[in-house]
Formats: structure tokens, sequence, C-alpha cells
């Protein structure tokens, strides 16, 4: 039994408020397509097994989520302080013995996980907010209450300062508007992907938009009000934005990310 990230209660408080205030500047949001039927196993795997594992050697797990509109897709979030602690948390995780014992059911339940974007935070105070002091307790199965919305706009070259000021200035306040209670603005991590045992979409071009809203209702309120296709979309155009993918998702039980 693998026991390395069992902690007593003091050292959990401690090891939370660390990671608590740990400056993300890393990002991988990580799109996993698998067999039918099999996303239930895989998140009761992952939330049961696999966060504190991971966060025990320096790396953050923002948040998990079930797709709406695809029942085959998980998608989550990861951060880390710098490319260097993904390195050394990246190295100490997938060669560590909780892997090795949970790896082969973890990988059962996938068609595809190379679907991933390395990502930083799209201006100085631009990532998301998140707290893992918000996530529920390891025994949990409720779902935590609110709704988030993944927007990634795949852009012909990297995102240009007037694009970046624009996401700034009016999208972001549009998003308020609509009922969005927290944000977060990314775009690609130039460098190099310094474990290449996992693969990253390298040559993506992405302005990635992350908008957590009280719930479902809220947000489909929001489109109603066509305040985006109304002050934003029109706007975008003069931007080269090659398409744009829209995820609609869920928290799972232990998503540090929700409402």
């Amino acid at each position: 039994m693998d026991i390395s990230w069992v902690h007593s209660p003091k050292q959990r408080s401690n090891m939370n408020a660390s990671i608590q205030d740990r400056q993300l500047e890393v990002i991988e949001l990580r799109q996993y397509t698998l067999r039918p039927n099999k996303r239930d196993a895989l998140i009761d795997l992952f939330d049961r097994e696999l966060v504190e594992p991971q966060e025990a050697v320096g790396m953050t797990i923002m948040g998990q989520f079930r797709d709406l509109d695809h029942p085959d897709l998980f998608v989550w979030l990861r951060g880390f302080e710098s490319m260097q602690t993904r390195l050394s948390g990246l190295q100490a995780f997938y060669g560590g013995a909780t892997w090795q014992a949970h790896a082969e059911a973890a990988n059962a339940t996938m068609l595809d996980s190379d679907n991933v974007l390395l990502l930083r935070p799209a201006w100085e105070g631009a990532h998301l907010p998140t707290d893992v002091m918000h996530r529920a307790s390891r025994d949990a199965v409720a779902i935590p209450p609110g709704f988030v919305d993944i927007t990634v706009f795949y852009l012909e070259a990297p995102a240009s300062t007037e694009l970046l000021a624009f996401c700034r200035e009016r999208m972001t306040y549009v998003l308020n508007v609509g009922g969005a209670g927290a944000q977060g603005w990314y775009t690609t991590e130039p460098r190099e992907n310094n474990f290449p045992r996992l693969p990253v979409r390298a040559s993506e071009h992405v302005l990635v938009g992350v908008a957590v809203f009280p719930d479902l209702a809220r947000f489909e309120a929001f489109g109603r009000s066509n305040l985006w296709a109304r002050e934003i979309a029109p706007q975008l155009a003069q931007w080269p934005i090659r398409s744009t993918e829209t995820h609609r998702l869920l928290p799972t039980a232990r998503s540090a990310i929700h409402a």
C-alpha cells in the first residue's frame, strides 16, 4: 500500500495552505476520450486515488469535469508553479507507487489521452482563482454546485497584444455582467514540453477562457441574453481566429473549481 500521501490533519492543513498559495504559471488543459460508458469509472478512481498523490509532489489539481455534450469525454485542469516544478512533479508521480498501482485501471478506460494544451496565464493576474480548500473530502459523492464553460479560440498566430487587451477589457466584462463568478484566461505556453512521455499539442496557438457560473440555468440565461453575440462576436472577426471549441462542463464531486 502506498501511504506517501497520507498525512496528519495538521500536515494536511499545512499542505493545503501551501497549495492554495501557489502561483500557477503553467497549466495543462487535458481532454480524455474514453471508452463508451467508462467515464464514471475513471472519475471515481481519479477522485478517490489520484488527487492527493499528485499534489503531494507539487502539482495542483484545479478541476475535473463531465462534458455535458460528449458523454465519453473527461476534462481536467492541472497547474504548476513553473516548467521545472512540472518536470519534477510529473517525474515523481508517474514514476511513483500510486500511478503504478492504478495505471492499468485508468488506462483501461481511455481511447485517447493526448489531447492536451500547455498554457500560461494570458496576462498578470489572468489565472483562475483556485482554492483547494474548496475541494470536498476524499469520500465525497455529491456533485458540487456550479457550471464551467471552457472556450478554446484556435488562432492562426500567437495572441496579439491587441487581442489580449480586448479580452481583458471587454470579454471579461461581458462575462461578469452575464453572471460568471470567476474567470481565467490562458494562452499557449511556448516553451518545449519538458516531459515528452505525456504529449501535448505543441503546434497550436490558442486563447482559452474558463468561466465559472452559479449553475447551468444562469449560463443558459446568459446565452439567451445575446450579450456575447451583440458585444463580442462581431469584434472578434478582426483577429485571425481559425475556429472555436466550447465545452459545457459539470464539476465532479472533488473538483476544486465549482461555484
